[in-house]
């Protein structure tokens, strides 16, 4: 199984290439295809990863205490 960093690559290639607009038809309908599986494998390891931040996050007692990570939108 590939890493979520491997996937990401892969996934900015197909975009690229569907963006390009060269691709044939059949091409571009396989490489959307195959953006679509690796978007919601990405989906999916990006879900895990927050579960496991939600565990870590501490109390300032130091328990620890499930808490919904919330990301920063501001960037």
């Amino acid at each position: 199984m590939a890493t979520f960093e491997q996937q990401m690559k892969r996934l900015e290639e197909i975009v690229a290439a569907l963006e390009d607009g060269d691709t044939p038809l059949e091409k571009s309908i396989a490489l959307f295809e195959e953006g679509t599986k690796l978007a919601t494998e990405c989906r999916t390891h990006l879900e895990e990863a927050e579960g496991k931040i939600e565990i870590l996050m501490k109390q300032k007692n130091g328990k620890l205490k499930a808490e919904p990570f919330e990301a920063d939108a501001g960037g």
